[in-house]
């Protein structure tokens, strides 16, 4: 279970985040790596939507479905196999999501690290020492955390997409699975405060594992801000990573020992 304050602090602190954004002027640091992500963000969704379907159709048509529906010409029918079919659809876009995701994490991983580690010294007013050999460390560990709950997602994610499959169950399969991605894509954004304290990832697990709430509550916000097209899609991948990185600063996070 997760803690419901947990949550909302969470979420509150996107609000943190876009002032702290116009406060230090770090635009510039949103909107180019926003747009870039924006861009290869829809020429993906185009294929996922189109190649489901033909996936949809090769399945019916693999169980005979599809000719018993058109045989039994029943409205009921018909409208229960097309909110399968859109159930199905909607658990392949979040899984494309989060493959999708993951690669811009690992891209993108000098910039976030960077963002976070910019965040927490405007905020305790001091510089941290400038290390390529720590930053390439950072970026490492970034990496490995991101496949590592890559694969733990997609093993969910599978499971959650063969029940989509099942009438009525299916049909709660997409928030099932938005869950899970919020989850684990919050952990991914706290990992940055995470490493610049030098936990270890069972450190950090342990830590998410007790605190799932903040890791959702981020992971919803974002999420809500890709419905918001084009302006969602280029803000929300900072904004979470900035958020994050309030969040736990007021956590008064211990370095390891």
């Amino acid at each position: 279970m997760f803690s419901l304050r947990e949550v909302l602090g969470a979420i509150q602190s996107y609000g943190k985040a876009h002032q702290f954004i116009s406060a230090n002027r770090l635009w510039k640091w949103i909107i180019i790596p926003g747009i870039i992500y924006c861009l290869l963000f829809m020429v993906g969704i185009y294929f996922v939507w189109d190649y489901s379907g033909v996936f949809i159709d090769y399945v019916l048509n693999l169980l005979t479905l599809k000719t018993w529906i058109e045989e039994v010409q029943n409205g009921w029918v018909n409208f229960l196999f097309l909110l399968v079919g859109f159930a199905v659809r909607m658990v392949f876009l979040l899984m494309y999501f989060s493959f999708f995701k993951y690669l811009f994490l690992i891209v993108g991983s000098p910039l976030f690290a960077y963002l976070s580690e910019k965040t927490e010294a405007i905020m305790q007013r001091k510089d941290f020492p400038f290390s390529f050999e720590q930053l390439m460390k950072d970026v490492a560990r970034g990496i490995r955390l991101s496949l590592r709950n890559l694969l733990y997602q997609t093993v969910f994610m599978l499971i959650i997409a063969i029940l989509a499959f099942i009438p009525i169950l299916g049909w709660l399969t997409p928030l099932i699975a938005l869950f899970v991605e919020c989850y684990y894509f919050g952990f991914s954004m706290m990992d940055y405060s995470f490493e610049r304290r030098r936990w270890t990832m069972k450190q950090s697990i342990t830590y998410i594992g007790q605190h799932k709430g903040m890791a959702i509550g981020n992971g919803v916000v974002f999420y809500l801000m890709m419905f918001i097209p084009l302006l969602g899609w280029i803000l929300a991948p900072c904004y979470a990573v900035i958020a994050a990185t309030i969040h736990l600063q007021q956590q008064r996070l211990p370095d390891a020992r």
